[in-house]
């Protein structure tokens, strides 16, 4: 099962380690970085989270997508994954 790592990045800062995932694929951890957003930003009111992104990366630490915090807020739940 593939590793993907989850950061959050504001402005040009990553706050905190990336957040490790097993999971059966790039749409999976689609969805998996949509519930996060929606958790982060449903916890903290820090309004710098409407800017932030969150990237997704591999095993071999390339990028598999990036997910602005902004998006996650204007999609209904099970909404369009990534484009492959």
């Amino acid at each position: 099962m593939p590793r993907y790592a989850f950061t959050v990045i504001i402005d040009t800062d990553a706050p905190a380690e990336p957040y490790i995932r097993s999971l059966d694929d790039a749409d999976a951890a689609w969805e998996a970085a949509r519930a996060m957003i929606v958790d982060l930003m449903t916890a903290s009111a820090d309004p710098r989270l409407l800017s932030a992104i969150m990237v997704v990366t591999d095993e071999a630490d390339e990028i598999v997508f990036e997910f602005p915090f902004s998006e996650a807020l204007n999609l209904p739940a099970g909404g369009t994954g990534p484009v492959h």
